[in-house]
Order: C-alpha cells, then sequence, then structure tokens
C-alpha cells in the first residue's frame, strides 16, 4: 500500500489536500515532509503546566493550521478543539484531547517518516 492509502485509512483526507495544492500530489508528498518536519519542533506532551500554556496554545495553533492545509482532518480537528479548550481556560480538557490524539498522530506521522 503506498502513502497517500495508507493516510486515508488513518482518516486524512488525502484527495481534499492533493486538490488544495491544484492536484498534484508529489508537491502533497513534499508538504507532508514538511509537515513531519514541523511537527518535530512543534509537537508536545500532556504533561503541561496549567498555569503557563500560553507557548502550548501557540504550538497547538501552528499545528492545527498545518494540519488543516494538508487535510491531515484527525489532527486538524483534535487541535482545532485543544486550541479552543486552552483560550477559554480548560487546560485539564485540551490534555484529555491531546492525550486521545496522541496515538493516532504517531501513526500518521510514522506512515509519513516510513515513505520518506
Amino acid at each position: 500500500m503506498n502513502l497517500l492509502d495508507e493516510l486515508r485509512e488513518l482518516g486524512v483526507s488525502v484527495d481534499e489536500g492533493v486538490k488544495r495544492l491544484g492536484g498534484n500530489a508529489a508537491i502533497y508528498k513534499k508538504m507532508l515532509g514538511t509537515f513531519l518536519k514541523m511537527m518535530k519542533t512543534y509537537s508536545f506532551e500532556p504533561d503541561y503546566d496549567n498555569e503557563a500554556y500560553d507557548d502550548i496554545t501557540e504550538k497547538a495553533h501552528a499545528i492545527k493550521g498545518a494540519a488543516g492545509n494538508l487535510s491531515v482532518t484527525p489532527l486538524y480537528d483534535a487541535y482545532t478543539e485543544i486550541v479552543n479548550l486552552l483560550r477559554s481556560g480548560q487546560p485539564a480538557e485540551a490534555r484529555e484531547v491531546l492525550v486521545n490524539i496522541l496515538p493516532v498522530q504517531e501513526k500518521i506521522l510514522n506512515v509519513i517518516e516510513s515513505s520518506l
């Protein structure tokens, strides 16, 4: 199975992402590589400080934007919720969403990394 099919199985809206890039699957794959590098920089663990989560909010917002641009739907949806919860002063609830998405995120990133 190829990269795009594996991502589809994980809930990524590949066709939508490719369409956003003018239908060019090669550019989409290249952008997934860039996304992988970004995730290594911006990812965070659920043990963040409840009182000082401005940095976490910025990282979650960056991940949300990048995932949305590439139609990495499971991550986009989860990080949208995380950002909204953090901005509304609900870090414990945001942490719960993060804990639930991390296994899916790991699978998606592993699929991308194994194809590069």
